[in-house]
């Protein structure tokens, strides 16, 4: 079978959607990310189960768990993003749908990721 791609797409690796393997190689980069990310944080949900609210804010007080919380949340939030546009772009024919959902999209994760930030950030610095 031959290759019917540019000799520049095939160096820069573009397949139909002129998107190339970036996409998946952020998906697939975020995963792994989130492997470590999440099992910080289920650890510290763990920790800090039964806690106090001052004991919660002075354990996110600590600088390392402030930045490793904000990682979980730019992390997760990017790759929950890369993963619903996967889903949209494959079972929503409709273009105009397809504009829509992938606004949706956008705008959920920036929501959901500018709100927890600013939760973490507000218990990083004393609540």
């Amino acid at each position: 079978m031959s290759d019917m791609r540019t000799p520049l797409a095939k160096v820069r690796g573009l397949g139909s959607a002129k998107d190339g393997t970036d996409h998946f190689w952020r998906q697939r980069v975020t995963a792994v990310a989130n492997v470590f990310l999440i099992s910080f944080f289920v650890i510290l949900v763990i920790s800090l189960q039964g806690s106090s609210y001052q004991d919660v804010v002075a354990a996110m007080g600590n600088p390392l768990v402030a930045i490793l919380m904000l990682l979980v949340i730019l992390s997760g939030v990017y790759h929950m993003k890369l993963g619903m546009q996967v889903i949209i772009e494959d079972y929503i024919h409709s273009e105009g749908k397809k504009v829509l959902a992938l606004l949706g999209n956008t705008f959920f994760c920036a929501l959901i990721g500018l709100g927890t930030l600013f939760a973490v950030l507000k218990l990083g610095f004393g609540g």
